[in-house]
C-alpha cells in the first residue's frame, strides 16, 4: 500500500481545535501535492485505522502514512514537518532531542489538548 501512495496521508482528530490548527498551519506551508489530510472520524479515516489495527473510537496521536510506513507521536509529527522544505532544518534539530522526552511532551499535549484548546462538533478545516 505504502509504495502506491501519491501523497503522504495524515490522519488527525477533526474535532480537536489544536489538531485543526496544526493542519491549517501545514496547509499554509506544504505544497498541495504533499499531504492528504483525513479526519479519523471520516469513513476513510475509520477504514485506514482498521486496516492498521488501530483503535477507531478515539485518536491519541497524529498518524502519518507515507512511503516508509506508519508513524505516530513525536516521530510522526517530526516526519511531517521534515517533508516541508521551509521547516526541514527545525525537524532535523528536534530529532536530536531524545524520543522519550519528545514523546513525553507530545503525550502531555495530546492528553490535555481538548482542555487547553477546546473541541468542535465537526472538523473546522476548510479543505481546498
Amino acid at each position: 500500500m505504502e509504495s502506491l501512495l501519491r501523497k503522504s496521508i495524515i490522519i488527525f482528530d477533526g474535532e480537536c481545535n489544536l489538531c485543526n490548527g496544526v493542519v491549517g498551519w501545514l496547509m499554509k506551508f506544504a505544497n498541495d501535492d504533499l499531504f492528504e489530510f483525513i479526519p479519523f472520524q471520516s469513513p476513510k479515516g475509520q477504514q485506514l485505522l482498521k486496516s492498521f489495527d488501530y483503535p477507531t473510537e478515539q485518536l491519541e496521536t497524529v498518524i502519518l502514512i507515507d512511503e516508509n510506513g506508519f508513524h505516530t507521536h513525536s516521530d510522526g509529527f517530526l516526519k511531517i514537518v521534515a517533508k516541508i522544505p521551509k521547516w526541514k532544518r527545525v525537524a532535523a534539530l528536534l530529532v536530536f532531542v531524545p524520543r522519550i522526552i519528545r514523546d513525553a511532551i507530545y503525550t502531555l499535549a495530546s492528553r490535555n489538548r481538548v482542555k487547553w484548546f477546546g473541541q468542535s462538533k465537526s472538523c473546522t478545516i476548510n479543505f481546498r
